[in-house]
This record gives C-alpha cells, structure tokens and sequence, in this order.
C-alpha cells in the first residue's frame, strides 16, 4: 500500500549521505497552513504522516491534525513516539508487564520470543538511591553499597531485561537522573533510521519527560501503562490539544536564576489553567536563554500541569549540541533537515496560538514555592510574613521572634548560651520573658556535648538535587560560589540540617571539581550522596535518630528547602510538614540560615566567629563571576568521559548473576519480583461492558488528590497493610525499602494504594490510609476494607473533586486502584496522564456534569448505581448516576464518561490497554 497518500516523500541530500523525509513544505505547496501551525502541531502532523497505515493511523487522523485550529477539536489523534524512557521505579513494573503477557504467550502455546520492544527503550536506575549516609567523603560510596543491597533482586531482573529483550538498554546505578541523561546524551533532536530522517520524540515513564522539550524534542510523561502499548507498536491517543503560547520577553535581572523563572511560571500557567494543553514558548526572550535554561522550563511541565512546554530548534539547540559533544555530522544533520522541513525557528513567525500569555524576564525576582505545592510561589522578600501565616492558618500556631523563641526554649531546659544556635539575632538583644499561649513549639536538643534549639520552621532537609537544576550549570556553580563565600566568611550550616548534593549526572561533578567548588561545597556539608533524584521521589532518608525524635515527640513543623519539582505532602519526608522548592545556592543559604523564619533580604544569615553580620548579599555571587567560571570549566571533553562509558556500571553491576531463560522464572518467595496478575488466563474475547450496580464509596476525596496520594513512593511503616504483609513474609523493619522499590510485586502495591500518611478521607476519622467500611461502619485500613468488600461481591467507587490524579506519571495508582475493586471514580476534574492510566486499566473515570458531591449533598454513605455503560458507549457519552441514602433518599445527577476516544472504549471494554494488546498478539500469531 501506498503510505505517502499526499505524495511529499522527499530526499534530503547531504555530504554524508541521501535520506527520505516526509516534507512539510510540500504539505505547505498544497495550500495547507503549515505557517500558521505551532511547530509542536507540525511534529504531530508529520508523525502521522509518517507513520500512516490507514488502520492505527487514518487519513482522518491526518486531516484532524491538517486543519487544526486554536480551539482545537474533540477529536482523537494518534502518535508513535520515535522511543521511550523509562526510570527504575516505573520501569520495573512496565517490565514486570511485559516478561508477563511473555508467559501467559507462552501458557497459550504461542512464541514468547515475539513480545519485544518495538522501538529503543533507554531506561535508567536513577530513583532507588536513598539518602542513608550524607555530611561525609563515604557519603556516596555508603548510600551505593545500601543501593545493591536493597535492590539486587530487582537489578537482577532488569539485567535479564536486558539481555532478552531486544532494544532495550538499561543506564547502571550511580550515573545519572534519566532527564539529565537524556538531555545530555540520549536525546538526538533529529533520528536517522533504516534511510529515513524524522523528529526525535518520545514517551516516557516518568512525568518529567518534557525536560528534553528544551532540546526541542516532542517528548511528555505517560503512565507505565500506555508506555508498555508505544513499545509493543500500539500509537497513543490523545484529543487535538490546545496549544498555549508563552510568550517571554527580557533577560532576567541580576541575582534572578532560571529556578526563580520557572517557579514564577509554574503560578502564571497554573493560574491561568493549562491541563492537558500543550504550551508553546517564543518570543524575544528565547534568545536570552540557553537549552539548560530552556530545560529548567520543560522540566516543570507536570507542575504546570500542560503535557508539553516546547522550544523549537534554533541556533542555541545546536550551540548546546555541541557543547555536550554531539557530532558535527549530527548537528549539521539537525540544522538542514529543519530548516528544510519548517521545523527551524528563526524569530519572525506569526504563529496563530489558542491564547497567548506573556511574561517580561526582566520581572523576575528570587523566589521560594511551598510548602505543598510547586505553583505556590512566594517572593523571597515575603517569605517570613508568609511563613507567620502558613504557621498560625494551617497549624494553629502564634509566631514568636526570635527572642521570644529563645525564652521558650531555656524554659524547656536550654542552656542559658546556646552557642549561637539561635535564630538570627544582633548578640546585644535584650531578652525578656513572654509566654503565647499557643506559640511556637521550642524544644532542646542535646547530642553529646552539643546542644541546640529546635522548633518550627526550623530546616532540616536542605537538598541540592533533581534534574530540574542539575542539569543546570548556572545555578550549580552559583551554589557552589555562595559556599566558598560563605566559607571564607567562617560560617557553617547549622547541625541539624540533613544537606546533601545529588546531581543529575557526573559532568556536574566533574566541573565542580576543576572549579574546585566541590571542595566549598563539601565544607557546607554538601557532599555528593549519589546520582539520583532522592528527596524528588521520596528518598531523603531518615532523619538523624535525635532530630526524628524532637519532631515526633513535639510535633514541631519543621521544614525541608530543596532544589527539585515535587513538594507534595509527605512525599519528601513523613514527618516533614513543610517543603519549599527555591534555586540550589537559596538551598545552599537556608543551610546556612537553619531557618525559614528569616527575612534573608534585611537580616543577617548568620554572625561570623567575631559576631559580625553576614548578609546573603555578602555571599551572593555576581552574574559575571558565575559566567567566567563557566566558560573556564564547560567542555565537550567532559561529556565525552563522562558518556563514553555510560552503559558499563561498576563492578558490582557486572558481577550480577542473571537467568539464560528468555520467559522469566518467577520466585512464589519474591517480595520484589512477582508475575502480573492482570493476563493470567486471559479470555479470548472481553466480557461486555456492564452498568455498576449497589456500589459503595471506598473514599470520599477532595481537591488536588495527587498521585502520591493514591499510591505512595517513599517509606512505610510496619503498621501500614504492605508493613505487615511484609512482616508476615518474615522481612524485617530496616529492609522494606519503599514502595517505589517494591513496584515489580502488587501485593505490597496494592496495600500501599491510598495509603499515604497525609491523605484525608471523609469517611474516616483518622487522617492517613483509612476508610470506614460501611455495612458495620467499622474504621480500617483501606486495604482491609477493599478486601471485605470483595468478600461481599460489592463493587466499590471513589469520589474526588477537582485535579484528581495530578503529579507524578505512576501507573500504580491506576493499578492499585483496579486491584482493590474500584469499578469508577467520580471527580470534578482529572490531571490527564492518571486519567489514561485509569482507562489503561479498566477503571471508569466519570466526571461530574455542572456539579459537584457537595452541591448534591453526597456524603459517600450512599449505595451508588450508574447506568448507561452497558448500551451504546461512545466518547463522552453522559450518564445517569443514582445515589441511595440510609434513609432511602434518592440523589440522580448526570456524569461524563471520560473515555475521550473510539480507542480507549476499545481500551476499557478489553478491561485494560494490555489486554487488548495482548488478544491482539495471540489473535495474530
């Protein structure tokens, strides 16, 4: 068949060879707008162009993307990604998946050989180091031997993945965040495959994909579940987007970083409501901006809540090409082919966008978010007034100053000298007794021969790590210059912050080290902990014995500073109630600070040995000096070093022993590695879709559930449900590791669903993973309720308010979700990657038609009934939800499906995206 049904294939020539490309210019010849389109439209249209096959891909696919507009459509578009991403976190479970539908293949008769990635997956272990050992030279050394002994198993596993998949790669522990490594090295920007050259685009399992955006890669987080589908050849789909241009303008002023610019866009974009759009940036700005500055943006993409943030590929894409030690042969291949087929910006284009929204980079001021989420941006100046009323509005606690904090704590057995472990004060303040009924909580701390005050808002996380800056070297070499300032002043961070240093990959340890940065920055306690994304994904650590003790015992709200993207409750540290997102050298300073009570504009950081005032505008390096060093220290030699080896590990990587077996031979006696249960037995044919009937509210939820609520990442206690499946197993406390250690096994999974210590669940009085089950109205883990239901054939819903679903990319919390018996989730409003991964498992997601639970009145006390599901599903279709109260009151409101695709009833009508690949396999083979 004829694939090239516009007749616009056409040969690229170059010195280095002849390449077929499909051309956009020839589209254009043809009187189609290509000119107006935003060039993220373009790269959809020419991946459908490409990848036409009048089955998966239609000519009205084409012709959707061909006339789009800025309102967009409600049609559904279809896009095979060129490759996927994956982290270890995710990944494992996606490989799980795939090894198991290689099993049930194998159960039925058919070649399990045939399941096999269809396109390159680069997946890279970067999410299960944890924070154990820091402040020290065998900080990294330590935290990487715990790394093996708590995840040989699961390391095992993805080498076998390695060895008996084909395209499939796995980038060893310790050498790097998967963003930053694909930034820096996987990511081509232009692919070169059998004679053909087209867009570098990709899915990934990690919702902070879009950090390649800035490379100008087509590239967005998905679940595990539709990243399984892209790698066995299935497109995902997705409806027509909006596409949201951000127009920047300015350069940003003195003192400002790239960190303080994406936070101040985080609020712009979360204000004005991009969910499930793509965002577009041009502008003059662009050109103030290098592809790492670019990056910072792309990075935050999940933050804003859009799919994409893209920057076209223009001269600074090939400038940072080739400062990363792409080939010349390569680069040169990037700038003809996208100047040949309108992929190139030059500045001038009039590009129509669904809205535009605008912002002067000259406006840009330091900045903090917090303390639970990113597009919460406060402005360093306000940060204490701010503080004061987060402290007395959410905790119910009255400010004291810093004298007043120091009576408090002399008054609960504090030296009458505390050494200066004090809050920032002149040493002549005049101290008077007051007592706040309801003040700050103000405790003493003694380890050894060392005492010192700790109360709320005291820092004890301070943490420079997550790809979102380390793959910054601005703002990596201002830390590293305000610790050497600070050092030459004689200050020290306080003793009872945790700091660590993670970066994104060893080229930033590298030009710390010819800077000799490294050295000020380990003065400063921040010593390298491991190449990881740690405090992003959970795996701070514990706190010191003695710190861990004083907040739990006291309830202080203590608070943890951080380089990274996430600030979700309980997400960075359970008992750490407070997280703010700033650039690393403000994480560098509030090290120093020990505080975020401080005013760190008009009052001194610290005192010197001498009791002088130190000021952050003492230790705040200038633009110049930041940029000097670069240029002494950036080379394309240090990328060559650092990625020539990449795929080798050490030497404990390559003494792993792994199964010759190409299907997987699973241990019964694994709590890491166990057999999917969604495939066994398949039938040939799905069952028909049916109405739910007499269904209970496992939980009743409101605004902004993210997915670290549904399906936690970090540790967990004995007490939770996977605690004790796990003690029952005979696995003792110290080696549970963390849920997102345990993905590959959906028995802890499954018991950690809506199990988040922070969660809040109308139906139960206690805050945390607990419901009440409601035939005997006895309070329970949801677990166990889940479990009791099932006993009873009861299906189960959940209802939510709005962003149900947002944050991380994590197929889990769809999973868990289907194994605990939920049939539907009702919500005012879905973040668009837990929505698909609800629909990729057969769980209906239902939204609310011009109302809410509460403007109903519904309590989740009621036995709820939907019909319509079982005749004539289409997308969108509404339906009809009946709730029944105790005392027999009826509740009818209408709700719309949120199947948003002919695929995706497809999808849930197989109950769930693999299964449909699966019956399409065996119907085939």
């Amino acid at each position: 068949m004829n694939n090239d049904i516009f007749n616009i294939r056409k040969k690229l020539h170059t010195p280095d060879g002849e390449f077929g490309y499909y051309s956009l210019a020839e589209l254009s010849k043809q009187g189609y707008d290509i000119e107006k389109m935003p060039f993220s439209i373009r790269i959809l249209l020419e991946n459908a162009l490409r990848n036409y096959d009048d089955f998966a891909v239609t000519r009205e696919n084409i012709e959707t993307i061909l006339h789009w507009k800025p309102e967009a459509s409600d049609k559904d578009i279809p896009f095979k990604p060129a490759r996927v991403l994956m982290q270890d976190f995710t990944g494992v479970p996606a490989v799980v998946d795939i090894a198991s539908l290689r099993a049930e293949v194998a159960r039925k008769g058919k070649d399990p050989e045939g399941i096999n990635p269809m396109i390159p997956v680069d997946l890279v272990i970067d999410h299960s180091v944890q924070v154990d050992y820091f402040g020290t030279e065998y900080a990294y050394q330590g935290n990487m031997e715990k790394e093996y002994t708590r995840n040989r198993e699961r390391y095992q596993f993805l080498k076998w993945a390695q060895q008996s998949f084909r395209n499939f790669s796995v980038v060893p522990p310790g050498m790097g965040i998967c963003h930053q490594v694909n930034l820096e090295y996987l990511s081509k920007a232009v692919i070169e495959r059998d004679g053909d050259i087209f867009p570098d685009t990709l899915v990934g399992t990690d919702s902070h994909t879009p950090m390649v955006n800035g490379i100008g890669v087509v590239a967005w987080g998905v679940g595990g579940i539709e990243a399984e589908a892209a790698i066995l050849g299935q497109p995902i789909y997705f409806i027509m987007p909006e596409v949201i241009g951000l127009r920047l303008s300015g350069k940003l002023p003195p003192g400002s970083t790239a960190t303080d610019m994406v936070l101040t866009i985080a609020q712009l974009l979360r204000n004005y409501g991009v969910v499930g759009k793509f965002v577009e940036v041009f502008g003059p700005g662009l050109d103030n901006l290098s592809v790492p500055d670019r990056a910072t943006i792309g990075n935050m993409s999940p933050e804003f809540g859009c799919t994409v943030t893209y920057f076209p590929i223009d001269h600074k894409t090939l400038e940072y090409m080739r400062q990363t030690n792409r080939t010349e042969k390569q680069i040169k291949l990037v700038e003809e082919y996208c100047k040949a087929n309108m992929l190139w910006r030059e500045g001038s284009e009039s590009i129509e966008y669904t809205h535009v929204l605008e912002l002067d980079l000259s406006t840009v001021e330091p900045t903090v978010a917090g303390p639970k989420r990113p597009q919460d941006r406060i402005s360093l100046k306000d940060f204490k007034p701010a503080f004061i009323n987060m402290l007395h509005k959410s905790f119910g606690r009255t400010y004291l100053e810093p004298e007043e904090q120091l009576v408090r704590w002399a008054a609960e057995g504090g030296d009458a000298e505390p050494d200066g472990y004090i809050p920032p004060m002149p040493p002549e303040t005049t101290i008077e007794e007051k007592e706040e009924k309801g003040g700050m909580k103000v405790v003493s701390v003694t380890v050894g021969q060392e005492q010192f005050m700790l109360s709320d808002g005291a820092v004890v996380v301070a943490a420079i790590t997550s790809c979102t800056n380390t793959s910054n070297p601005y703002v990596m070499v201002g830390a590293g210059l305000v610790a050497r300032k600070a050092r030459e002043f004689g200050l020290d961070v306080k003793p009872w912050v945790k700091t660590s240093l993670a970066p994104g990959s060893k080229v930033v340890t590298d030009y710390l080290e010819k800077a000799s940065l490294l050295d000020d920055l380990e003065a400063m306690k921040f010593h390298v902990v491991g190449y990881g994304c740690t405090s992003c994904i959970g795996n701070s650590g514990p706190l010191p014995a003695h710190i861990a003790k004083a907040v739990e015992e006291h309830d202080l709200v203590v608070a943890s500073v951080l380089s990274g993207n996430r600030n979700f409750e309980a997400r960075i540290h359970p008992q750490i109630k407070m997280n703010f997102l700033m650039s690393p050298m403000l994480v560098v300073a509030y090290a120093i600070a020990g505080r975020v009570d401080i005013d760190l504009i008009n009052d001194p950081i610290s005192y010197d040995p001498n009791m002088q005032p130190v000021y952050l505008k003492d230790i705040w390096p200038e633009d110049d000096e930041i940029h000097q060093t670069l240029q002494a220290i950036l080379s394309p030699q240090q990328f060559a070093d650092n990625y020539g080896s990449i795929f080798d590990g050490n030497q404990i990587w390559r003494d792993l022993d792994i199964p010759a077996e190409k299907v997987y031979e699973w241990d019964d006696t694994s709590t890491y590695i166990k057999e999917a249960p969604f495939f066994k037995d398949l039938p040939d044919q799905p069952l028909p879709a049916e109405d739910i009937r007499n269904a209970h509210a496992l939980l009743v939820l409101g605004d902004s559930i993210t997915t670290d609520h549904i399906s936690p990442a970090g540790a967990f206690s004995e007490l939770s449900a996977a605690g004790q499946y796990l003690v029952n197993r005979g696995v003792a406390r110290p080696d549970f590791n963390s849920y997102g250690s345990r993905r590959g096994n959906d028995e802890v999974m499954v018991r950690g669903t809506f199990a988040n210590v922070r969660i809040r669940n109308k139906l139960a009085e206690k805050e945390g993973g607990y419901t009440r089950f409601l035939p005997t109205g006895e309070e329970m883990t949801v677990y166990d309720a889940a479990a009791k239901y099932r006993e009873s054939n009861i299906p189960l819903v959940v209802l939510a308010g709005k962003e149900y679903g947002s944050g991380s990319s994590r197929d889990w919390a769809a999973k868990g979700t289907f194994l605990l018996g939920i049939k539907a989730v009702i919500a005012e409003s879905y973040e668009r990657i837990h929505r698909s991964n609800l629909v990729g498992m057969g769980v209906l997601p239902l939204q609310y038609s011009g109302t809410d639970a509460e403007k109903l009145g519904l309590t989740g006390e009621e036995t709820f009934s939907i019909s319509g599901i079982a005749d004539d599903l289409v997308p969108h279709k509404v339906v009809e939800v009946s709730a029944t109260g105790k005392d027999g009151k009826h509740i009818t409101f209408k709700a719309v499906v949120r199947l948003d695709s002919r695929i995706e009833i497809e999808y849930y009508r197989h109950g769930g995206i693999l299964q449909y690949v699966l019956r399409q396999f065996l119907h085939k083979s």
